[in-house]
């Protein structure tokens, strides 16, 4: 059964490569850390919620909307997925929802975006607002839309079509089905994100850390599966 149905639009996918050893205390259950050419990853995602209806019902005020999330990858019997550490929205109710029935880890803070189209290329920024100062993650663009390569980095990170959820002794799975996206090729990027206020002392060094790819994905329509318990 489908919980939630949207559309996931113009996806910014900042990766870094990281310490396994920094994932493992938030690996669920039933799982294990998926990795690409040996490495490890963690990702900042940002994207738009459109046309966002929770078991077939637009709920006002809440169908068009930012997320921000940090997410890492893992793997269960072949299957690739993902699992976050933080996902970051501005609408109270969404925050309500996810972390009551799939015991997410939601936060509701101010939000904004900006998107522009110029003759040559594209910008695309996503900010929030914490502790009084704004963060944001921003994009330019080319214009043409591209094929992501089979068995590339982009495909890896874009291609985990299952959510887990780690709580208490508990493990839950959802599917999410989408087609393979699109991409537009990055030129620059920039990133204003205090990472160890927004997700705790693990993550400080990603101050520091270089990405190793920015990723900008089209997007398309999504459909969120109902959760179920893989691991007691």
């Amino acid at each position: 059964m489908t919980f939630l149905n949207a559309y996931w639009k113009n996806l910014i996918l900042i990766n870094y490569e990281i310490d396994p050893n920094i994932l493992k205390p938030f690996v669920p259950e039933g799982t294990e850390l998926d990795f690409f050419n040996g490495k490890c990853y963690v990702s900042v995602v940002g994207f738009m919620f459109m046309d966002t209806r929770v078991l077939g019902i637009k709920l006002p005020y809440h169908i068009n909307f930012e997320e921000v999330n940090l997410r890492f990858y893992v793997q269960r019997h072949g299957e690739r997925g993902v699992v976050f550490i933080k996902e970051i929205v501005p609408k109270p109710l969404i925050t309500l929802v996810a972390n009551s029935i799939y015991h997410e880890h939601y936060q509701t803070h101010q939000m904004r975006h900006n998107f522009t189209e110029y003759d040559r290329y594209n910008t695309f920024e996503y900010c929030w607002k914490l502790n009084s100062k704004w963060q944001s993650i921003a994009v330019q663009t080319d214009k043409v839309l591209l094929d992501i390569d089979e068995g590339s980095e982009a495909e890896f990170i874009t291609e985990h079509y299952f959510g887990y959820t780690k709580y208490n002794t508990k493990t839950f799975e959802y599917e999410v089905v989408h087609p393979s996206w699109q991409q537009l090729k990055v030129n620059d990027y920039s990133i204003n994100v205090d990472f160890e206020a927004n997700y705790g002392t693990s993550f400080k060094t990603l101050h520091t850390a270089i990405p190793t790819s920015v990723i900008f994905a089209k997007g398309s329509e999504v459909s969120v599966k109902n959760k179920k318990t893989i691991h007691y």
